[in-house]
């Protein structure tokens, strides 16, 4: 169980205080199997994009022997082909076996574990986990890159039997983008230049900068509005603008951010997720408003109800998520200064890549 003098750098006024922060991680512990692996909640199955986001919470968190062991399930259970499934189904304790739920490969969930890798190394400078994860991420990142299309951007996934699906999804390759540099940055560390990876950030970010019509129409998912800002594809005064543009859309004030438009739905992912593209800019201020604004979603036990329709006022879907719970916990970080997280999120320190010029390059 996690103690409140472990979390005190993890308390922010209005959000969490150092009891509550501790509470919150002692909910996703309880959810983590003794693999390891690590449920959307016990009996639910998991994913690797969300198992790794509770990861990253739990070293935010100082439970680095925890984190640890997630990433050693990833590394067990890595396909041969560098992926890993879309869903796996929750096992027992004791059960060290991936059952898949679905048997497609989904490009930014192979990705991801190359940031929470990266964000395990600056939080415990531990260079024997980075060699012993290096050929995990290795693998994933030549198997995403194998999904790279001329244009730059991402294909979605492979299906079962192997076909790649090209089409392109502008949250996931905004996602790549960052696991992309994550990658880079542990390459360096590694002194093992990957030069083609760089190349391939590049591309991706000039497609995500410059050509919208290469994804597919999403645009009614707020993650397609600020993912390009999270991921650090988008900076400086282009990050501003698009924030911007779309704030009345998506921002219910003292509830939080919609999902989906134009459904009455909050939900604490994307909030949090939004407070962090927002700390990236520089708007702090904001986005300690739309933290405290989701308050409400906080459970008795400390975890976070995923999401609230406020047109029924009523919580919805009855569960309480690790990734949501994760969420908030690195959106808290982030903007209490703890340094891995800001390294991975800001994305000041991280490879950029190789892009073209300006957006008039094909």
């Amino acid at each position: 169980m996690s103690s409140p003098g472990r979390t005190e750098h993890l308390v922010l006024p209005g959000v969490l205080t150092a009891a509550e922060a501790a509470g919150t991680v002692a909910g996703i512990l309880a959810a983590q199997r003794s693999d390891g692996a690590i449920p959307w909640f016990r009996g639910h199955h998991l994913d690797p994009w969300d198992h790794t986001e509770a990861a990253m919470a739990l070293d935010a968190a100082g439970e680095h022997e925890a984190a640890a062991r997630a990433y050693e399930w990833l590394a067990r259970h890595q396909n041969p082909d560098g992926s890993w499934y879309a869903a796996y189904a929750d096992r027992e304790d004791g059960v060290d076996t991936a059952v898949p739920q679905d048997a497609g490969k989904e490009s930014n969930f192979t990705a991801y574990i190359a940031v929470g890798v990266w964000h395990h190394y600056l939080a415990t400078g531990d260079d024997a986990f980075l060699d012993r994860m290096w050929p995990a991420v290795y693998a994933a990142v030549e198997f995403v890159l194998g999904l790279q299309q001329p244009g730059g951007e991402i294909g979605w996934k492979r299906e079962a039997d192997g076909t790649a699906v090209t089409d392109a999804l502008l949250t996931g390759s905004s996602s790549i983008h960052q696991a992309l540099r994550c990658a880079l940055a542990v390459a360096e560390h590694r002194e093992e230049p990957q030069p083609d990876w760089e190349l391939a950030a590049g591309a991706l970010r000039h497609a995500i900068r410059c050509h919208p019509e290469r994804f597919l129409d999403k645009d009614r998912y707020s993650m397609d509005w600020y993912y390009p800002v999270l991921a650090g594809a988008l900076t400086g005064a282009e990050a501003k603008a698009r924030i911007e543009s779309r704030w009345e859309e998506f921002v219910v004030p003292g509830l939080g951010v919609r999902c989906v438009l134009p459904n009455p739905w909050v939900t604490g992912g994307e909030s949090c997720e939004l407070a962090l593209a927002l700390w990236a800019v520089g708007e702090s201020d904001r986005a300690l408003e739309i933290l405290r604004s989701i308050t409400h979603l906080r459970a008795e036990n400390g975890m976070y109800w995923t999401g609230y329709v406020f047109q029924d006022e009523a919580v919805w879907p009855v569960e309480q998520t690790t990734w949501t719970a994760g969420s908030l916990l690195l959106a808290v970080a982030a903007l209490g200064g703890d340094e891995p997280t800001t390294t991975v999120f800001g994305g000041t320190a991280l490879p950029a890549g190789l892009e073209p010029d300006c957006c008039t390059a094909s």
